[in-house]
């Protein structure tokens, strides 16, 4: 979700102003997906390198983001939608960390749609961790080595009971993944517009999905066999 500091800067307001804005157009994504019967969605709202911002930035986020936990959750849980947090949330506040935990136990039995939260997350941190969980298990004898491969390693990333996303959407006019979902993006389709964060909607997303539509996923092999296990 990218572009709130840029669409405030053009605005001449300060970047908070655009964290806001940027706020409203993830209620209006997951307005989308509800919409649309899509099953999950997978927000990148705060980096791991985003803690190396300016300090009055990161302490406005905070407040932002403790500001939605108070206000949101009620909704979504109303509305079917199950709250997640993936990334190390112990650089948190307390008192952020249970909101958290108080916003994810709240929705645990919801399943209209699956909302994971990217908090303090990053890509190459989350095989990290699926690898010391993998050697650990190899330290205390229950795993030996060669039992390690993909499927083991998926099943200690970042939300290894979903499946691998089928769209990747990058806002603000980069054509790069920063550090998102590594692993688990492997195969997924990837889309990218110049729309900035805040400025996303309705039509923008339709576009994104439009065009997914209209690609072809083969998964390696080749299109004579997509199209003959599409006919089977």
């Amino acid at each position: 979700m990218d572009g709130n500091g840029r669409w405030a800067q053009r605005r001449r307001r300060p970047r908070v102003v655009g964290h806001r804005a940027g706020a409203r157009a993830a209620e209006r994504t997951i307005d989308f997906c509800l919409a649309h019967g899509i099953d999950a969605l997978t927000l990148f709202a705060f980096s791991s390198e985003n803690w190396g911002r300016p300090e009055e930035e990161v302490n406005a986020l905070m407040k932002l983001f403790l500001g939605a936990l108070e206000r949101e959750v009620g909704a979504l849980d109303k509305r079917g939608v199950r709250l997640r947090f993936i990334g190390d949330r112990e650089r948190f506040a307390p008192k952020i960390r249970e909101r958290m935990a108080a916003a994810e136990a709240q929705t645990a039995g919801n399943s209209r749609l699956e909302l994971a939260v990217a908090a303090s997350y990053g890509g190459r941190q989350d095989i990290a961790v699926a690898a010391r969980a993998l050697a650990r298990e190899v330290a205390a004898g229950r795993l030996d080595p060669e039992q390690i491969d993909e499927a083991a390693m998926s099943a200690h990333v970042a939300l290894s009971d979903l499946p691998p996303p089928d769209l990747f959407i990058r806002t603000g006019g980069d054509h790069r993944i920063s550090n998102f979902l590594l692993w688990q993006l492997a195969y997924t389709e990837l889309w990218f517009t110049d729309t900035l964060w805040p400025d996303v909607d309705a039509k923008v997303l339709q576009h994104a999905l439009d065009d997914f539509g209209r690609r072809e996923r083969r998964f390696g092999l080749t299109s004579a066999q997509i199209a003959a296990e599409t006919s089977a």
